[in-house]
């Protein structure tokens, strides 16, 4: 289980990093990493991005500590997923330093990242939908290390994690108060009227330019003109005067095929003999659009089947690795392009200090500059860059292997939806066949 919380770092930047930082609860610096910047010198680093900020704000960073339950993982592990979840978040983009604090009676990572990005100097975008992405990645790099995985309840603030999850299928305010307008608008004659009845159905209306209602127990109101094109006023009057139909949604039996009902072990089939007559029909409908699926994709052996979804998964994973590929390369790439860019420069105020007659005081007056560049000299020759790149001729390179990514990211994409399209089928398949429970009819019917 790790637990995740993230806020911003409006002033004292130095004082943050030395917290986190701290060798007492850092393994001596061991568990100390950092990324587009070294760990001693970030605050500086960071101010210097923040310098070229396109957008105003007042935040300098953003400190994100995630948690972990007590001996569920050690401190080498709890580091590496920490840097997973920093490089997810911060996208190759973004400066940040990373430590894990073993101290206290449960390992925690501390990740502090520079509000401003160092490729196009754009501020960092925290808020709830960023929040819960942090949060659905913590989650997952838990899954996929074998931890266990938390749902919260609702905080002091803000909405709660069901709310978040609740939004995503349907069933959010806004899903209820759109269910609520479909159910009422052909029973009325009138916009008012309507409003009338979502009064008596207990909803809060705001009158004005904007009509906007609140449901029992709702925080804020919800214009109706941002639940889509079908609930602006004006389409809501048109929809009652019978000028306008709600944009309908594709039928189900369109969207592809979806995965056969197992009626036996339904709860809810037997609970409900209407449910169950449903879900005898889907099943028909189901296994009649998977035979023909098998048909059109012209797959006539089981086994056929198989070998073309392991085919479509080591696709799809070969993908994955392409993708992940162009990731470090385009983060290597955005940190090679800062620090030669840094070192370009800084480079006349870091000569006239080499020429300086009075070295000290000179670097007293311009120690920033020369801290910065510095850096950057040691991170291109620790990079084994001897003569200096062409700044131009890289940025070209990177926008060209932004667009490559992005192309592989929709490959990964199709692909994955393929993989899923073939596994209900499979399942499917299996489900008629039975072979999962007789593996042995499976095989004489393939033979037959």
């Amino acid at each position: 289980m790790a637990v995740t919380k993230i806020k911003p770092v409006k002033s004292t930047l130095s004082k943050a990093l030395d917290y986190i930082e701290n060798p007492d609860k850092t393994d001596g610096k061991m568990l100390v990493s950092s990324f587009g910047c070294s760990y001693e010198t970030a605050d500086i680093e960071f101010e210097y991005t923040l310098s070229q900020a396109l957008q105003k704000g007042n935040n300098l960073a953003f400190h994100l500590i995630q948690s972990f339950e007590p001996g569920e993982v050690d401190y080498q592990k709890a580091h590496e997923i920490g840097k997973q979840l920093a490089d997810a978040v911060t996208k190759g983009q973004h400066e940040y330093v990373l430590t894990t604090h073993i101290d206290k009676g449960h390992v925690h990572n501390h990740i502090i990242f520079c509000a401003v990005n160092f490729v196009d100097h754009h501020k960092y975008n925290s808020n709830k939908r960023s929040y819960y992405g942090i949060r659905n990645m913590s989650d997952k790099l838990c899954r996929e290390n074998g931890l266990s995985v938390v749902v919260p309840g609702k905080g002091s603030k803000g909405k709660s994690y069901a709310e978040y999850q609740a939004e995503k299928t349907g069933t959010s305010w806004k899903g209820k108060l759109k269910t609520a307008l479909d159910a009422l608008i052909p029973q009325v004659s009138s916009f008012e009227e309507l409003l009338t009845r979502l009064q008596a159905a207990g909803y809060e209306i705001k009158p004005g330019k904007y009509v906007s209602c609140r449901a029992p127990g709702q925080e804020r109101f919800t214009r109706l003109k941002t639940l889509g094109a079908d609930y602006t006023e004006e389409a809501i009057r048109e929809r009652i005067a019978g000028r306008r139909a709600k944009a309908a949604k594709a039928p189900r039996e369109q969207r592809g095929v979806s995965l056969l009902i197992d009626i036996e072990n339904s709860i809810k089939a037997a609970q409900s003999k209407g449910y169950e007559q449903w879900a005898k029909i889907h099943n028909l409908k189901q296994a009649a659009k998977t035979m023909n699926f098998l048909t059109e994709h012209k797959i006539e052996q089981y086994a056929d089947l198989v070998s073309r979804i392991e085919e479509m998964s080591a696709e799809s994973g070969q993908a994955a690795d392409a993708l992940k590929n162009a990731e470090k390369r385009l983060a290597d790439m955005a940190v090679l392009i800062k620090n030669v860019s840094t070192y370009q420069k800084t480079k006349p105020v870091y000569d006239a200090y080499r020429k300086a007659r009075n070295r000290e005081k000179y670097r007293a007056g311009q120690e920033q500059a020369i801290i910065l560049h510095e850096a950057a000299a040691r991170s291109l020759k620790a990079a084994g860059i001897a003569k200096l790149p062409n700044l131009a001729a890289l940025q070209s390179e990177y926008e060209a292997l932004q667009a490559q990514k992005e192309a592989l990211y929709a490959d990964y994409g199709k692909l994955k939806k393929k993989v899923r399209e073939y596994d209900i089928i499979k399942q499917n398949i299996d489900s008629i066949l039975q072979t999962e429970k007789q593996p042995a009819r499976e095989q004489q019917t393939e033979r037959g």
